[in-house]
């Protein structure tokens, strides 16, 4: 299971989480940006940097790692990006490293070259297995023991989860977040099961993507700009009349890139790893099949629906074709 991508995903639908670990308050803690920072002429990412808003110099900068696997040379690399990082970067804030451990006996990297560091107050290393659970217990810390609970806990943890999700959280845009989250943490741990036999298991509701910030910032949003920037473009071009058609037409591709790039995002998102040859033939549709399949990829629950439906398209793209 790609334990560290759901820790990944669940910091960024919910920054909060990483406070509530260290057990620590920040006035600004809702606006901590979670992201991957990649170092320039090197081989290292940092896999996870929480950046504090730009007017609060004071706050620190968390470097995050979720470790589930034995690492002889872990440290060596962890400090390696940090210290890469400050002198890329020089940011003005204080710094804190955070490792995520399942539990003691996954620590075994050397800490020889590395004990002053680590026996610092700038360094905290987490066991899941340790925490103390404050009571009530936060709907994010209690997605963490969802991913760290044995196979056969799962579904009743994620039972209640469901439940205090649909009590609890008003907000509806966060709820479908959280119990999409939640459904895709159970997909990673039961692979065996379908997303319908998943819901029906547990009394998930269909999460409704288009509704997430997931869809609005990727789809929507970028629709919108694509489509902004044409008709910028159109305008400052309208007065070139003999050009006009060629540029049109790059347009028009350039959108089609853009679009598919943004299905091929939420394909991912919704049915993991795509094939090459199903990734080739996405690349030859056209901007309305893009449309038409940003539209209806919310109703696939397995790979087979897509490839029904690109079977279907090309069924019918002769009769597209003479209109």
């Amino acid at each position: 299971m790609k334990t560290d991508t759901l820790f990944y995903r669940l910091f960024q639908t919910h920054p909060q989480l990483l406070f509530d670990l260290l057990e620590i308050e920040l006035p600004v803690a809702s606006a901590y940006r979670f992201q991957s920072v990649e170092l320039k002429q090197t081989a290292f990412r940092l896999d996870g940097v929480f950046t504090p808003p730009l007017n609060s110099p004071t706050a620190p900068l968390f470097f995050v790692e979720v470790q589930f696997q034995p690492d002889p040379t872990f440290y060596h690399r962890f400090f390696s990006e940090i210290f890469l990082y400050l002198r890329q970067f020089n940011p003005p804030n204080p710094w804190q490293a955070v490792v995520i451990y399942p539990t003691r006996t996954v620590d075994t990297a050397k800490v020889l070259h590395h004990t002053v560091l680590l026996d610092s107050p700038q360094v905290n290393r987490l066991y899941l297995d340790e925490l103390n659970s404050p009571e009530p217990i936060p709907l994010s810390l209690r997605l963490v023991q969802l991913i760290v609970a044995p196979v056969s806990e799962a579904p009743a943890l994620a039972s209640q989860l469901v439940s205090q999700t649909l009590q609890e959280m008003s907000d509806r845009t966060k709820q479908l977040e959280l119990l999409d989250l939640l459904e895709t943490i159970l997909v990673y741990k039961l692979p065996t099961l379908s997303r319908e036999e998943i819901q029906r298991m547990i009394g998930l509701p269909d999460v409704d993507l288009k509704q997430t910030r997931f869809y609005q910032d990727v789809f929507t949003e970028g629709r919108q700009e694509g489509r902004q920037e044409g008709r910028l473009e159109g305008r400052q071009e309208g007065r070139q009349e003999g050009r006009q058609e060629g540029r049109q037409e790059g347009r028009q591709e350039g959108r089609q890139e853009e679009a598919i790039s943004i299905v091929l995002r939420l394909l991912h998102r919704r049915l993991g790893n795509l094939n090459a040859d199903l990734e080739s033939r996405l690349q030859t549709l056209t901007l309305p099949q893009v449309e038409a399949l940003a539209d209806t990829l919310f109703d696939f629950t397995t790979i087979s629906d897509l490839e029904a439906w690109l079977t279907q398209q090309a069924a019918t793209e002769p009769e597209d074709d003479s209109h």
